[in-house]
């Protein structure tokens, strides 16, 4: 073994040449170059005339004409407009390199204009502006590739980036610069922009000629249609028994100003509410807005119920006249929320399952 080692390394310690063989070309004196029109034979004498013309049209023979083009010459093809030509998404990544040229813009404006960095307190100041940006679907009509999540994140992660400095450009008042921004983003906001943000937000009631609400209460299968209207105030005067003490000047208390219940209707499908709802729990259920909002009485109501049973109506109705009283008296939305009077109930009754008696009964299980 140690003499097969021994013979292994000194051949590897020996250096390995790779022997060339090269040809050398033979020295020729310049005096001996004869040139006649850009050619020349070395180691010529005087060529005569039909010999140089030979030459000549042999050469000319080997260089291909200019006309002529080699379709295996890559020098002749057009340049791509895009250097993103060869990456398979040229539109989406020109997108993104022009989104992330019009922050580096941006940035370098607010800079110079001493509004970044911006301060947190300051940041927490300015005018909100939410935004929907298009879908993946309306991006890949857009971008003309298919847009995956990955690839929709890092788009909208710069539109978020621009349109935090056109928050900044609005509230600083910078109209130009908010201008151009606003040009870029309009092009990726989505087309249902205006009817997304109004969702959850209530329409105003308002009222008619007569000072009559109208709004609409859901609850369960049940809906009701409520009309309130304030209660006239009484103007008769209020007949008292002649006090004789009072008619001499004897007496020395002062006398009390009578005060005036007002007596409110409450009508349900043209039915009183004693009437329509024999249960106490019903009455309260559609009396309880009044009285959270402190309008006992202040109100005559008229409503118009359809569907459910007499808990469904009473809370529909109840949530109809809690949206009424907001109408008329703005001040007591706080506590009708807090009450969560202005909410619709979502509750609804559990479907049945097969193989159940009922949403979640079972049948009784028998051995035999």
């Amino acid at each position: 073994m140690n003499i097969l080692r021994s013979q292994i390394c000194s051949v590897l310690r020996r250096p390995l040449y790779r022997q060339l063989t090269t040809t050398a070309r033979p020295f020729v004196p310049p005096a001996q170059l004869v040139f006649h029109d850009n050619l020349y034979v070395p180691g010529a004498k005087e060529l005569d005339d039909s010999t140089v013309e030979a030459l000549v049209g042999e050469t000319n023979e080997q260089e291909p004409e200019d006309d002529e083009e080699d379709p295996n010459d890559d020098r002749d093809k057009p340049h791509p407009d895009s250097p993103n030509f060869y990456t398979g998404r040229s539109s989406y990544y020109d997108n993104i390199v022009e989104l992330q040229n019009a922050i580096s813009r941006t940035r370098g404006t607010l800079q110079r204009l001493h509004l970044l960095p911006l301060p947190d307190f300051a940041r927490k100041s300015l005018q909100p502006m939410p935004t929907v940006w298009k879908t993946p679907e309306e991006m890949t009509t857009d971008f003309e590739t298919n847009m995956t999540i990955s690839r929709y994140r890092r788009v909208t992660t710069l539109l978020n980036e621009l349109n935090e400095y056109l928050r900044i450009a609005t509230t600083a008042g910078y109209a130009d610069v908010a201008d151009r921004i606003g040009s870029i983003i309009s092009i990726f906001e989505s087309g249902k922009k205006e009817a997304f943000l109004s969702r959850g937000i209530r329409k105003p009631v308002l009222l008619d000629q007569h000072g009559r609400s109208y709004t609409f209460g859901k609850r369960k299968t049940s809906a009701a249609r409520v009309w309130m209207i304030p209660v006239k105030s009484s103007t008769h005067e209020t007949i008292s028994d002649v006090n004789v003490e009072e008619v001499f000047g004897l007496s020395n208390e002062h006398k009390r100003s009578p005060v005036n219940v007002t007596v409110s209707t409450i009508l349900v499908n043209n039915i009183p509410i004693a009437e329509y709802f024999p249960q106490p729990v019903d009455r309260e259920r559609i009396v309880r807005p009044l009285k959270v909002a402190g309008v006992l009485g202040k109100y005559n109501v008229f409503t118009i119920v359809r569907g459910g049973g007499t808990t469904g109506q009473s809370g529909a109705i109840a949530h109809g006249i809690a949206k009424g009283i907001f109408a008329h008296e703005p001040e007591t939305g706080l506590v009708l929320k807090r009450a969560k009077l202005l909410r619709r109930d979502p509750r609804m009754v559990e479907r049945k399952k097969t193989g159940l008696a009922k949403a979640r009964k079972r049948y009784t299980w028998v051995k035999r």
